[in-house]
């Protein structure tokens, strides 16, 4: 009875029982096989991430203390690029860094330099600077104050305002110099400076239509510097001496000889004027009263003058020049008034300049080809020419800067 009952005890659903089993048992090995494989993959990831980081750090480590270096030893730039190079690989590198140098690192920041040939050097300073403050913020500014105060600072003005304040620098007088010590500033003044207008309404002012064209020059600051024209900044000197015999005693015993020294000047404006001056004064006693059109100087030449560029390549300054008709005051007759003679002639000089470059200056020198006399007479009309010889007693030009003639201003550029 008892072996019927085991037999009996074969039921048909254990079989089913035991394979609902084997299929579950399996699947929960394969979700935990899947589930340790994934966690291997996140390990290794993470391993991987770790170890970029690692190598990241120690490079913009190594870039960092370049940085500092540079900047010890003085090379601004040149630490400004490596600061930039660690801080783009970790931002926060100032903060992780220890300061402690290994040997090798200068040899590897000369290497990573190698491989980044597109920062290994800041071809155009302006395109540089204006990409540091775009850089900076979505809305930068000329400059940043760099100590707070409660007063309105300069950065707070429109573009449009500070433009016109560098057009006072520039001033009618146009002292670019003063502009380029400007722009020494900051990085914002300097990107003011190299403004295209402002360089472009100076060299129409020297040229005329004459500077309204571009090429060859790459833009309007290198035409400025780089194309002949005389400068405003100063006077023009030449200085002559001979020696002239005298008379002889009435002893016949000796005859003196002089030294005869005298000079010349010339002085130009941006305007198109220019006063000429033949005196023995030395230039500290004359060059004061050149400071203006308006010189009351009696031996003073008034007139204008132009620049030609001739085909042989060689820039020329001509002037015209003669004194100034003083106005006659009318003065009531009477037995002891004697009137003035009126001039019967009127006499205008013709100089013709060669403009040349001598030394490290340029277009400081200004030679002679051509000085004449034109007399006309008032009664006959009559012009009468008299060419001077240029052989003797026409020493060149040479220019003397006068920091006093752009010290003021009246009008802007």
């Amino acid at each position: 009875m008892v072996e019927d009952e085991d037999e009996g005890s074969d039921d048909p659903n254990l079989e089913v029982h035991l394979k609902a089993f084997r299929a579950q048992w399996m699947s929960e090995l394969k979700v935990s096989s899947g589930a340790s494989e994934m966690s291997n993959r996140l390990m290794r990831a993470q391993g991987r991430k770790k170890t970029q980081e690692v190598a990241q750090e120690e490079k913009a480590t190594e870039l960092f203390l370049r940085a500092v270096e540079e900047e010890q030893n003085g090379a601004v730039y040149e630490a400004i690029k490596f600061y930039r190079m660690a801080m783009q690989i970790v931002p926060d590198i100032e903060f992780k860094i220890n300061y402690s140098r290994p040997p090798d690192a200068d040899q590897d920041g000369r290497n990573y330099m190698q491989d980044n040939d597109g920062d290994s050097e800041i071809e155009d300073l302006l395109s540089y600077l204006e990409q540091e403050l775009t850089l900076e913020s979505s809305f930068p500014k000329i400059c940043i104050p760099e100590v707070d105060k409660t007063d309105v600072h300069i950065s707070a003005l429109p573009r449009e305002v500070l433009m016109y304040i560098f057009r006072w620098v520039v001033s009618s007088n146009l002292d670019m110099r003063a502009l380029e010590q400007l722009s020494l500033v900051c990085r914002g003044f300097y990107i003011c400076a190299r403004d295209p207008g402002l360089w472009h309404s100076a060299c129409v002012r020297v040229w005329g239509r004459n500077g309204t064209k571009l090429p060859p020059f790459k833009s309007w600051r290198d035409m400025f510097l780089q194309r002949p024209r005389v400068r405003f900044d100063g006077v023009y000197i030449s200085k002559t001496s001979y020696i002239r015999q005298g008379e002889q005693s009435l002893d016949a015993f000796y005859r003196p000889w002089h030294n005869v020294e005298y000079y010349r000047y010339l002085r130009f404006f941006p305007d198109g004027q220019v006063i000429m001056m033949t005196t023995p004064e030395d230039p500290l006693t004359i060059v004061p009263y050149l400071n203006h059109h308006n010189s009351r100087m009696d031996s003073a030449l008034f007139g204008h003058f132009r620049l030609s560029q001739e085909t042989d390549n060689q820039t020329k300054v001509f002037a015209v020049c003669k004194k100034r008709e003083e106005k006659v005051t009318e003065i009531p007759r009477n037995r002891f008034y004697r009137q003035n003679q009126t001039p019967e002639a009127e006499h205008t000089f013709h100089v013709g300049l060669h403009l040349s470059s001598g030394g490290v200056h340029r277009f400081n020198k200004l030679a002679w080809f051509h000085h004449s006399c034109h007399i006309t007479y008032k009664q006959t009309g009559e012009t009468v020419v008299t060419a001077f010889d240029l052989k003797r007693k026409y020493t060149p030009f040479h220019f003397v800067r006068v920091k006093s003639y752009t010290a003021f201003c009246e009008q802007p550029l």
